[in-house]
């Protein structure tokens, strides 16, 4: 049967981390968190104290980095970041360098090579519409803002609390990303025409996880 390309979109909080896993696991497939390969790029931009805004000096980085996101794993030359980058700083230093053309340019080259030969979940937030336009499952994960504000501030990996105040803090945290992610000019985050939107905000991660594997399914009929 033939190793497909699955590409899973969606803003922050709306499970694609979590159900990319889990579908890559059901089906036996790898699986590569493209946002964290930003995020990685802005750690390992600021660890060599080169300017996030100097386009040129961090797509040169991007070029010549050594990047490991796959299967839960994020080393970036041999260096474990995976705890580093999950913080809100590290939020908003990511969407800084996503921003930059010449930066998107370098990270996409080198997200289509992990993924060329299929048999691989890819998750991000242009994998549909930019990285593999044509991929042969697109699924795009959307959740209302308060149940992402809500997931985000409870999570572990980017615990902030649970408190009215702090769920406050994340919305307007994450209006602004999805404000900076939709309207910047290489690669915006938006619907690939052809995708299955899934809205997860009353779905458990197990009902999540079964709609995206009944697309699948239907994709390999």
């Amino acid at each position: 049967m033939k190793s497909l390309i699955i590409a899973i979109d969606g803003p922050s909080g709306a499970g694609k981390g979590t159900i990319a896993r889990a579908v890559a696991t059901r089906l036996g497939y790898g699986h590569v968190d493209t946002g964290a390969m930003y995020r990685a790029l802005a750690w390992n931009a600021l660890h060599h104290a080169i300017d996030l805004s100097d386009e040129a000096a961090v797509s040169a980085l991007a070029q010549r980095t050594e990047f490991d996101v796959s299967d839960g794993r994020v080393l970036v030359d041999g260096h474990d970041v995976a705890t580093a980058i999950r913080t809100p700083e590290m939020d908003r230093a990511s969407s800084l360098v996503a921003r930059q053309p010449r930066v998107r340019e370098a990270l996409i080259a080198r997200q289509r090579e992990l993924g060329a030969h299929g048999g691989i979940v890819m998750e991000g937030r242009d994998i549909g519409t930019v990285v593999f336009p044509d991929a042969d499952v697109k699924i795009f994960l959307d959740a209302s803002p308060e149940e992402r504000a809500r997931r985000r501030a409870t999570d572990p990996a980017h615990a902030s609390g649970t408190g009215t105040a702090a769920i406050t803090e994340v919305a307007n945290a994450l209006a602004e990303r999805d404000r900076l992610d939709s309207t910047r000019a290489a690669s915006p985050l938006s619907v690939a025409k052809d995708a299955v939107v899934i809205d997860t905000t009353t779905l458990s991660i197990a009902e999540s996880v079964e709609r995206v594997m009944d697309v699948i399914r239907t994709r390999r009929e």
